[in-house]
């Protein structure tokens, strides 16, 4: 039996699988900081996060019996992992169980922003009927740039071919997929797609990926889709490029920081904006708290 810290919130069924395995579960779900989690991590064998809570040197250093640290979810910027690895504890997360959801998110923004959903809401709640205003885009014979090939990445891709799109695809640790995708260099993926979108995760490789640089090569008029990691676009390249209308649309979904405090970002008419829900979906949540379950039960056997 382990005793378990449930740092940030999981699904019932998650709660379910861990009781009914043996394990002791303390919940803990207020939002800390790193320093306060410190405060309460002796003791524990395994700690359960998601992404409210930053696990960090402070917190690894002052774990006594820690053995474990799940991540519900894909990205693992909110723990110091390499550190936790260099101490003997184990680091995972659930890869898999949002892949259908970031990937329709992805998807949103793009019919939002070509068919003007977000601003024909609005325009119409006002009384105003704006029909010969937006004229919008299809997607058929549109070339899709997808950043990062991975389980989202390929979940995009699946969904994306079903619109007759062209994919092309830039991953330096994929050499070859069954889908019916053209893996290509990044700089040919910036310069020949009408969309591009980001399923990647931010590290030091990563960090403004596309930049002033990469955006002064793309095609004028490019939509740039971020439902991956924030830092891995950079938003002042960006907003610029709005500005100047090189870029035509942008879907955010992740910050360099949150909550944002991007104004600029979040109030340019060309842009839908969500508050970094790519995971948020009831299947996902069921998903990932299965998976979490699953990751413990497996590793304390």
């Amino acid at each position: 039996m382990a005793k378990i810290l449930i740092s940030d919130p999981v699904s019932s069924r998650c709660i379910e699988m861990l009781e009914n395995a043996g394990h002791e579960l303390v919940k803990k779900t207020e939002k800390k900081t790193p320093e306060e989690l410190a405060e309460i991590i002796k003791g524990f064998d395994a700690v359960v996060v998601r992404s409210a809570t930053k696990v960090r040197k402070v917190a690894i250093d002052a774990a006594d019996n820690l053995k474990l640290i799940v991540r519900g979810g894909v990205g693992l910027d909110n723990i110091d992992g390499d550190y936790a690895k260099s101490k003997g504890i184990k680091v995972s997360n659930t890869p898999t169980a949002s892949s259908q959801s970031v990937a329709e998110l992805a998807l949103a923004h793009m019919f939002a922003l070509y068919r003007f959903l977000p601003d024909s809401n609005i325009t119409m709640r006002k009384g105003e009927w704006n029909k010969k205003k937006y004229k919008g885009r299809e997607f058929a014979g549109k070339t899709l740039g997808i950043i990062g090939l991975g389980n989202i990445g390929k979940a995009l891709a699946k969904k994306a071919l079903a619109f007759d799109m062209k994919i092309l695809a830039y991953d330096p640790y994929v050499e070859e997929t069954d889908l019916d995708v053209e893996l290509t260099d990044f700089e040919k993926l910036v310069t020949s797609s009408d969309i591009i979108s980001l399923h990647i995760p931010h590290t030091d490789e990563t960090h403004y990926i596309i930049d002033e640089d990469a955006i002064s090569k793309m095609k004028d008029g490019v939509m740039i889709i971020n439902c991956a990691r924030g830092g891995v676009v950079d938003e002042k390249a960006l907003l610029n490029s709005l500005n100047s209308g090189k870029v035509a649309f942008a879907g955010v979904d992740s910050y360099e920081e949150e909550p944002t405090n991007n104004m600029e970002l979040l109030n340019h008419p060309n842009v839908s904006v969500t508050p970094h829900i790519g995971a948020a979906t009831k299947e996902a949540q069921g998903r990932v708290g299965i998976e979490v379950a699953d990751i413990i039960i497996d590793f304390f056997k």
